[in-house]
């Protein structure tokens, strides 16, 4: 689990729930249930970071309330 802050919401558009991580511009996912859109942005985090390391960018230290040692 990763300690960024992540928000769900239902998104009526979608017709999914919507699992997005501010601190992370861009990262996002969806799903059936909160469960499964929690699930699936994890996964998503993870390949973001990856991604940015590749690519030589920042990292955001995590900085919710999620963010201790």
């Amino acid at each position: 689990m990763s300690k960024y802050e992540i928000i769900i919401y239902w998104s009526k558009a979608d017709e999914a729930f919507i699992a997005e991580v501010p601190e992370l511009p861009g990262c996002a996912a969806d799903g059936k249930s909160h469960k499964e859109a929690l699930a699936n942005v994890e996964i998503i985090i993870q390949e973001w970071l990856a991604t940015a390391r590749q690519l030589g960018r920042d990292i955001p230290e995590p900085r919710g309330r999620l963010a201790f040692a």
